[in-house]
Order: C-alpha cells, then structure tokens, then sequence
C-alpha cells in the first residue's frame, strides 16, 4: 500500500475518534469503547475485502494477511455473510 493511501485511513480515523468525542463533550463515554471500535473495523474490513476478493476467502485472507480458517473463524464469529 502506498504511504499516502495508509496516510488517508489513518487521518480518517482519527477524525472520526476526534469528533466521537466531542460528541461526548466533558462526558466520558460508556466502557468498552476498545472492544466496540476494533471489533466494528474488523467487521467492515473483512467485509470489503471479501467483497474485492469477489467472495474467495482464500484471496481475501491472502489480502488481509491472515490464515484462511482464521478468517473463516472470525466470519463464524462476526456473524458476516
């Protein structure tokens, strides 16, 4: 991936956690927010990736950089698909 596409995501995410905050204002939000915030990235990102990968779990692993029986555990285990 280039640096600047890598760059893009990154400034992207911190926007979006910069204004969940501020949505919050003086206000801590509720715990869990670690779980909540990676678990929902892991979900769209294999999403889309098995969506580029036109549904072959072996390329979008392949692509994601995991095994394919562990995608297939965290398909299982997100319920995606």
């Amino acid at each position: 991936m280039k640096d600047k596409d890598y760059n893009s995501i990154i400034e992207a995410i911190e926007a979006k956690i910069d204004r969940f905050f501020e949505m919050h204002e003086d206000k801590s939000p509720e715990s869990g927010l670690y779980a909540r915030v990676v678990g929902e990235v892991e979900r769209v990102l294999i999403k889309k990736t098995i969506n580029h990968a036109n549904g072959i779990q072996l390329k979008a692993a392949k692509i994601l950089g995991i095994n394919r029986n562990t995608l297939r555990k965290k398909i299982k285990d997100l319920n995606i698909l």
